[in-house]
């Protein structure tokens, strides 16, 4: 009996953020690690259906680095990459989507409707949604920068359906382009005004210079971070999308560690949190 007087407390808990966010846009981006288990995918499939039926309107946006990587090696194709970015030459821009528009999209739509919710998988390239252009670093190829978004298609398909979006995206002439996930979802959250962008990663935040989880930080500070070295490496994009994202307009940005169950859930429905929330001040 007490066990199922604790889950009633949990609903109860999550009374008010079901009112709070109902409507409301959130925008998801998955990817490196939370991505790749078959366990870790199918327990965000559980969480996106339960903020739907709880009434967000919710968005994926997913990568899939490591399994282009795996999928460029069977073709005996090595990859490349220039300050972290993969260079993406005609044969890898092919490899990129139909790994990243077909299996991995196709099997994040196929999970949440087992679990009992209703998907569309998308690309950068269906309906115009996004405009892309190609970056002006020659030696990266076919990677592009997002110039325009159009999200009148999303907006009817939310009432019903969890869009999952790969970034696959096109230039004004057609051209496909390679996009960053991280980069794509942020776009994508501005143009939509979303209340959240939440960013699935491989580390349990922003951490301090001991080493300990930074629970909320503003713009300001987050930039301070950058600045000292504390912020390092794979943060300090991650870190620069955010802050843009807040500056034109979104309300929150959370960095989550998608390694944990139900990540998602606990950050949105809980007054502690899991992650490191980004705010404007």
């Amino acid at each position: 009996m007490e066990k199922t007087i604790a889950k009633a407390r949990i609903l109860v808990e999550a009374l008010p953020y079901f009112s709070r966010f109902a409507g409301k846009v959130v925008v998801v981006k998955v990817g490196g690690v939370a991505l790749e288990d078959s366990g870790r995918r199918w327990r965000l499939a559980e969480d996106l259906v339960l903020l739907h039926l709880a009434g967000v309107r919710v968005v994926l946006v997913h990568g899939g680095g490591k399994q282009i990587s795996e999928m460029l090696g069977r073709l005996g194709i090595a990859p490349k990459f220039v300050d972290g970015i993969r260079v993406t030459d005609e044969q890898v821009l092919e490899v990129a989507s139909m790994v990243l528009g077909g299996s991995i999209n196709q099997e994040l739509v196929k999970n949440i409707s087992l679990v009992g919710g209703h998907a569309v998988g998308l690309t950068g390239k269906d309906g115009g949604l996004a405009v892309a252009e190609k970056t002006e670093v020659e030696a990266l190829g076919f990677v592009g920068q997002i110039k325009a978004m159009e999200v009148s298609i999303l907006m009817p398909l939310m009432e019903r359906f969890v869009p999952v979006i790969a970034p696959i995206s096109a230039d004004a002439s057609g051209q496909t382009l390679n996009v960053n996930a991280d980069v794509f979802a942020a776009e994508l959250a501005v143009a939509m005004k979303a209340e959240k962008l939440m960013l699935l990663s491989d580390v349990e935040g922003v951490l301090d210079n001991s080493g300990s989880r930074i629970s909320s930080l503003s713009v300001q500070r987050a930039q301070a971070l950058i600045n000292d070295g504390v912020a390092n490496g794979g943060m300090v994009p991650k870190l620069r999308n955010a802050m843009s994202a807040i500056q034109r307009g979104v309300t929150k940005v959370h960095i989550v560690d998608g390694r944990v169950e139900h990540s998602l859930l606990l950050e949105v429905f809980t007054s502690e949190g899991i992650g490191t929330e980004i705010v404007a001040e």
